[in-house]
């Protein structure tokens, strides 16, 4: 029992010794398999998806596939079952006529995986090919006084089956003069020799009829024969002898057609008939004749056809010489064939991809190349390698497999397609080469946002514009491609004077096209601020925002409106109040002055005064009152202002404008402007001329968010005469943003000037009352005495003929002014002799005084 559980225990080693080898051979992508020559087409060879442990459905999902090497595909993969089955009907001896062990070799290629596989077949024999000789007929001639035991080499039979299915034995029958014997070769075969066992009478016999038989050791044995016919000739007592035994001689592949590679020659020491010698190839393989050609007469071998190292690298022929007497020698004849680097790598690419995504990690295999050099040696000696400037490498693999991985990440929008060239060059000298190239297309991924064409955007908007007008186009690229690059645009949540920004502006998806939604104003809304999103339609998408400033750029749509006198309550009636002056009136004596403002900006807003039309009785004086500079400038606006600026304001953004007159005319009342404490002196600017508080640059970070400005205001007398206005400056991008600032100065402002303010006020509506009293008790005495003529003049109708007259450097801030006076008609005359009136000449800023009766 103990014998028998050892017997058991050795069983199971080699079990599992026969396991661990299958699975080291699994492991390292190699199956062998056995398979009989000659069977039809589909039959079974092995079951690959079992041995690789793939599911049926994998086959069809992965792209397994059987790549073979050969010029011929024996095998085939069955795609419903895995099994692996012959393609082709195979013959061993036609595949392997040198080679002991048949083996043939092709690769399982996943491609979804980018592995392979390799197998073996071993094509293993069977009995198909008898023994067979070259010459199924020979005639030997022999001397009647050959010795007894004389040895005739026979020819060979050949059998291209290998083992016991070759070539096992011969025979001989027919005669009793001759007997067989087999002798052993260099190389183990067996040599047939035909042994003169009975003395030959030619007068007895002159032929004798033999038959050579070969056998196999197949089951059945199969045979071949050769007949052999032997004539007995008078005596010949000298045989032909080869001047070497062995000829050896190595030739290379590319040796000419046609060449002489070796002559063979035999001497025979006897004259005439049996002097003669002439060759023959005794033994010599199939191929071996195709290739060489044996001259009979003068022993010359030469080339038939090319020789080929890849075919075979090594040939041997059995050279006889033979006599008129039938006395024979033989020779052998060693030709080794030498490699010549004629052959280039072939390269074959087993699997590729055609497209990536350029966000595959480095190491990603994109094909699996196969490359082998039909040479030998250094000529056989493969390296690969690739064109310099792709991001790609080599990476060698089991046997002769290369993996062309990535070598780091891509970019798709650096380059959109690779076309990879690889190079295989063998060891020769020159060194032949062979290339093939891989087409790799990269997919994009959404990695880059839209970028504007322009950092910020502006336009300028006239006011009363039609809704739905353009304003301007955003434009963004995207560098991805495809869907990822595809841009839409939206606005930015914001509000314009409490309202929606949507329901100002809107922005077209696809085009980025700005459009007003409605008629702006410029006295309500000079500017208008928003964001404008790019979002491009990657997933997740990625967005960009870019600035958009719209100016509304004033027009004159808004008329002067007068302010003083105040209009008369009924329409037509003129003014409401009446000026006085008196007759002893030097000249420059101040009347009245009319105020008025406009609503617009820029030149817009200038305002020009002249006299429409007075109107008399029967004269007119007019008088020119010259101007003294005895009014300095009075500060309209800002009296205590505060002005909130964006802090995405560029250069030339409209701050403020400081408003200011001049009770006087002519260059005394010229107004100038000049910025003289500023916080940041550079950040603003104010025009000499127009008073418009601007920004110099655009506004940082880094500017102080409460800005105090200190503007004068001087005209052109002699001397000039000042006033200054304060202007407190808010930088924020959004009002309740700058509420905070602008509570801080409402909580700190100054209480005296409010205390002076009141007084003023106090005192003028004082001064209103006494006027108003006097005015009464006037025309309470007036209604008793009859109106007097100067009431009756202010009654007429008035017109000026002169018009008005501005003098030639005039500009903004110059406020000339006219007026018209009536005097009593009962001293018209006098005065008009005292004072004719002046040619018509241009007013230079005085005020006409014009009397009437």
């Amino acid at each position: 029992m103990c014998a028998a559980g050892r017997r058991w225990g050795r069983r199971e080693r080699a079990l599992l010794w026969c396991v661990l080898v299958a699975a080291w051979e699994a492991a390292w992508g190699q199956l062998r398999y056995s398979v009989p020559e000659e069977m039809p087409k589909g039959s079974f060879v092995g079951d690959v998806a079992k041995d690789l442990g793939l599911e049926l459905p994998a086959l069809r999902d992965r792209g397994v596939r059987i790549l073979d090497r050969g010029r011929t595909q024996y095998f085939a993969l069955h795609g419903k079952t895995g099994h692996l089955v012959t393609a082709e009907r195979i013959d061993r001896e036609q595949l392997c006529r040198l080679v002991e062990k048949c083996v043939l070799r092709c690769e399982v290629i996943v491609e979804g995986e980018m592995k392979f596989f390799e197998i073996e077949v071993e094509i293993t024999d069977i009995n198909d090919n008898a023994p067979s000789f070259r010459e199924s007929q020979k005639e030997l001639r022999m001397s009647e006084t050959t010795a007894l035991g004389s040895r005739f080499p026979l020819a060979e039979a050949h059998d291209p089956d290998s083992g016991r299915n070759s070539l096992q034995s011969y025979e001989l029958s027919g005669d009793e003069h001759f007997s067989l014997a087999v002798q052993a070769g260099p190389g183990g075969d067996q040599r047939p020799e035909l042994v003169l066992a009975k003395a030959l009478d030619r007068e007895e016999a002159a032929f004798h009829e033999l038959v050579l038989r070969a056998s196999d050791g197949g089951e059945p044995a199969r045979t071949g024969t050769a007949r052999i016919r032997v004539a007995v000739l008078d005596a010949n007592d000298n045989a032909p002898v080869f001047s070497q035994a062995e000829y050896t001689l190595r030739v290379p592949e590319d040796v000419p057609v046609g060449s002489t590679l070796v002559t063979v020659t035999a001497t025979d020491a006897d004259e005439g008939i049996y002097g003669h010698v002439k060759y023959s190839l005794k033994k010599a393989t199939d191929l071996a004749s195709e290739i060489f050609q044996l001259d009979a007469e003068t022993g010359a071998i030469t080339l038939l056809r090319s020789l080929d190292f890849e075919e075979g690298d090594s040939h041997e022929l059995e050279v006889q010489a033979e006599d008129g007497g039938g006395l024979s020698d033989t020779a052998k004849v060693a030709i080794t064939v030498t490699d010549v680097n004629d052959n280039a790598p072939e390269l074959t690419v087993s699997s590729s991809l055609s497209a990536i995504s350029e966000d595959a990690p480095p190491g990603t295999v994109v094909a699996l190349l196969h490359v082998q050099d039909r040479d030998s040696g250094a000529n056989g000696e493969v390296r690969c390698s690739l064109d310099g400037g792709v991001p790609f490498r080599l990476r060698s693999s089991q046997g002769s497999y290369y993996s062309v991985v990535t070598a780091r990440e891509l970019d798709r929008e650096e380059v959109a397609e690779y076309n990879v060239t690889v190079r295989a060059a063998d060891g020769g000298s020159p060194a032949l080469w062979s290339s093939a190239v891989l087409a790799l297309r990269v997919l994009d991924v959404n990695d880059n946002a839209p970028v504007f064409a322009e950092a910020r955007y502006s336009a300028r908007l006239p006011e009363n514009n039609a809704a739905g007008a353009l304003v301007l186009t955003v434009r963004a690229a995207d560098a991805d491609w495809g869907q990822n690059a595809r841009v839409r645009y939206r606005l930015l949540e914001g509000r314009v004077r409490g309202a929606p920004l949507s329901s100002y502006v809107s922005v077209q998806a696809e085009t980025g096209a700005l459009y007003a939604l409605r008629s702006f104003d410029y006295e309500e809304v000079r500017e208008v601020g928003l964001w404008v999103r790019a979002e491009d339609g990657g997933a997740p998408a990625l967005s960009s925002n870019v600035s958009v400033r719209l100016v509304i750029v004033d027009e004159n749509d808004n008329a002067p409106q007068v302010l003083y006198p105040p209009p008369a309550p009924a329409p037509g009636a003129g003014w409401a109040g009446v000026e006085l002056a008196p007759r002893s009136a030097e000249p420059g004596a101040l009347v009245a002055k009319v105020v008025a403002v406009d609503a617009d900006a820029g030149q817009n807003a200038w305002l020009s005064y002249e006299l429409a039309k007075a109107t008399d009785s029967t004269a007119t004086v007019r008088v020119f009152v010259l101007d003294r500079n005895d009014n300095a400038p009075r500060v309209l606006w800002p009296a205590a202002g505060a002005g909130v600026v964006p802090r995405s304001a560029e250069a030339g953004y409209l701050v403020a404008k400081v408003v200011a007159v001049d009770a006087d005319a002519g260059r005394n009342a010229w107004l100038s402007y000049e910025l003289v404490q500023a916080p940041e002196p550079a950040l603003f600017r104010v025009g000499l001329h127009s008073g418009e508080v601007r920004t110099a640059r655009a506004v940082s970070e880094r500017d102080a968010a409460k800005q105090r400005l200190v503007a004068v205001v001087k005209d052109h007398g002699q001397p000039a005469l000042s006033a200054t206005a304060t202007l407190h400056v808010v930088l924020a991008e959004s009002l309740q943003e700058a509420l905070p600032e602008l509570s801080e100065r409402a909580a700190g402002a100054d209480s005296p000037a409010e205390l002076q303010f009141y007084l003023v006020l106090a005192l003028a509506l004082l001064s209103a009352l006494f006027l108003l009293s006097v005015a009464l008790a006037v025309l309470a005495r007036v209604r008793r005495a009859g109106p007097p003529a100067v009431l009756r003049c202010l009654g007429a109708q008035r017109f000026s003929v002169a018009g008005a007259a501005f003098p030639a450097d005039f500009c903004e801030g110059t406020l000339p002014y006219s007026y018209n006076l009536c005097v009593a008609p009962g001293r018209a005359v006098a005065e008009g002799a005292w004072l004719p009136p002046p040619p018509p000449t241009p007013n230079r800023g005085g005020m006409c005084i014009a009397a009437c009766c």
